[in-house]
């Protein structure tokens, strides 16, 4: 096991624990805006479809019930603007995370491939890579990346940390590039639903991707459109070619959502009314936050879309986040998401409005 372990970077998360209690030190309490874990209750239908489904003493299947499947097609249609999607087109899988985590092993991949992500990333992309022996490689516009021994290019837009979001356009050239070199192209799309000062779009988007899913896969989670982060709910749309496969491989391995879960992500994928209050609600705190950064001093760059404010004060991004633990508010480091983010700090919108205010309060000058 020290063989597998010793492939993986030290977990960043620990590194913030000093800083942690100097927060949590606060006469008030600490205000933590550090994780991207929903706070807010899940919605009262998602409740009563994951509570109906609870007698369920069968094991699920892998592919999910034909009715996740039906939920799955409509909502990409539905929401991306996808089109001519069939059950061969989507794959349930147990959260995001863990389908990062796992996707270049199960492609196959080893020593000799490369696997491309953002240069400010969510940093399972890169863990993904180490577990399965392969290269991996940052970068700031992919079409600049050398295509030899490229099998997997990820996207991720809106992006985590930065909330920068990538224009049709350039999902269009983008898409185009990989496949004239024969690379997989994955988007994770996870806050594909939180845009603020953009528009996102999917590469399931027929004006992305002419029409045509060959070699492109959309990631998706009803972690915080719906906030279902504790039921482990996501999904793949795209190429049959690649989910086929995937399928198999995961059926050997039993990667299989709960019965409940599946009964559950039905009833969120069919409702757009708690996604609008969800959005609302995100919306007003980011509006708070975004003030008392920028009259503390910060500057924000992209942060368009997405649950997070990409903060500055040009300084060391520790400093930052010690500044800011001695007023009981916890961030997260930009170094977490790579070298690029030094000087940065990411600021999560999930925490209660009460506290929101609070770390605004305790920002004003």
């Amino acid at each position: 096991m020290s063989a597998v372990s010793d492939r993986l970077p030290t977990f960043p998360w620990d590194k913030l624990e000093p800083y942690k209690k100097t927060a949590a030190a606060h006469p008030d309490g600490i205000v933590d805006l550090s994780v991207g874990t929903p706070v807010d209750p899940v919605p009262e239908l998602i409740q009563k479809a994951l509570i109906a489904a609870a007698d369920s003493p069968g094991y699920p299947t892998v592919w999910g019930t034909p009715e996740l499947r039906d939920a799955i097609t409509r909502w990409v249609e539905h929401r991306l603007g996808a089109r001519g999607v069939t059950h061969r087109h989507v794959l349930p899988v147990v959260g995001s995370k863990e389908l990062v985590a796992w996707l270049p092993t199960q492609l196959g991949l080893g020593p000799g491939d490369k696997v491309a992500f953002p240069r400010l990333a969510y940093p399972t992309y890169e863990v993904g890579a180490r577990l399965a022996r392969a290269e991996h490689v940052a970068y700031d516009d992919p079409r600049e990346l050398d295509p030899a021994g490229l099998k997997l290019l990820w996207l991720n837009s809106p992006s985590n940390p930065t909330g920068r979001v990538l224009s049709q356009e350039e999902l269009t050239r983008i898409v185009s590039w990989a496949r004239e070199h024969g690379v997989l192209v994955l988007s994770d799309e996870c806050y594909i639903e939180l845009g603020w000062e953009a528009d996102p779009v999917s590469v399931l988007h027929p004006d992305v991707n002419g029409g045509s899913y060959d070699g492109i896969v959309a990631v998706h989670s009803l972690s915080k459109r719906s906030n279902l982060a504790g039921y482990r709910a996501a999904f793949l749309a795209g190429d049959p070619a690649v989910l086929g496969p995937l399928l198999q491989i995961r059926k050997h391995g039993g990667m299989m959502t709960s019965a409940p879960t599946q009964a559950a992500v039905v009833a969120a994928l069919g409702d757009d009314e708690h996604v609008r209050v969800q959005r609302e609600r995100y919306a007003a705190r980011r509006a708070v936050l975004r003030e008392a950064l920028l009259a503390h001093g910060f500057r924000i760059e992209h942060s368009e879309a997405s649950l997070y404010l990409w903060a500055t004060r040009d300084e060391s991004c520790w400093d930052t986040v010690a500044h800011l633990a001695d007023r009981g508010i916890l961030v997260a480091p930009g170094d977490f998401y790579g070298p690029a983010g030094a000087t940065f700090v990411r600021v999560a919108l999930t925490a209660t409005d009460d506290r929101i205010r609070t770390a605004a309060h305790r920002l004003t000058p």
